[in-house]
């Protein structure tokens, strides 16, 4: 993954909750006291320092094994 993709992407919502979106699908929503603080910190931020903050807000939620996972018989 470069940051030259800009996989990250992110919206504020009318309730304050920024909502985290990886490739154009939501990976977390986040609020409260970390919302506020999020909102902050990427307020007049380059757009490399965006995608860093929102990378360090998802965690860690992408392993690797999703392909694997797809064809296991639980998830058929």
């Amino acid at each position: 993954m470069t940051l030259e993709t800009q996989p990250f992407t992110y919206a504020i919502r009318k309730d304050g909750t920024v909502a985290v979106s990886y490739q154009g699908r939501q990976i977390v929503i986040v609020g409260g006291k970390d919302a506020v603080r999020l909102q902050a910190r990427l307020a007049g931020a380059s757009a490399e320092a965006v995608q860093l903050a929102l990378a360090k807000i998802t965690g860690n939620f992408k392993h690797g094994n999703e392909r694997q996972a797809a064809s296991h018989q639980r998830n058929r």
